[in-house]
């Protein structure tokens, strides 16, 4: 899929695939909630919004209000590819999150996610 694509799908439609991958592993839409925020800098109040609305995958991360400076110490592979080499900066943004859910997901913990200690 080319990141134009992916660029335009609704964030409504890519959250609840978010949620689900994690409550699938016994994670829970609240930790899920938790990880986009720390990501975006969103309040809860604006990721529900945002949840039940019509913006795009692109817009959900160029409005973010702050995007966690710690992120760049997210690594691993997503999709085959290394999120750290990915050029592309909003693709980046967007495989960090899917990198985020994936840990989240394989059972890790809050603040090693978080990186709140050396993940």
């Amino acid at each position: 899929m080319s990141n134009e694509r992916v660029y335009q799908m609704k964030f409504s439609k890519i959250y609840p695939l978010l949620v689900n991958k994690a409550v699938k592993k016994q994670r829970t839409k609240e930790e899920v909630d938790e990880v986009i925020r720390w990501l975006t800098g969103y309040s809860q109040a604006e990721l529900e919004e945002m949840a039940e609305g019509s913006i795009s995958y692109a817009e959900f991360f160029q409005k973010a209000p702050e995007l966690h400076e710690n992120r760049k110490l997210i690594k691993g592979v997503v999709c085959g590819i290394r999120v750290e080499e990915i050029t592309e900066p909003l693709m980046q943004e967007i495989r960090y999150l899917d990198k985020l859910i994936d840990e989240l997901a394989k059972g890790k913990t809050m603040d090693k996610i978080l990186r709140k200690e050396k993940a």
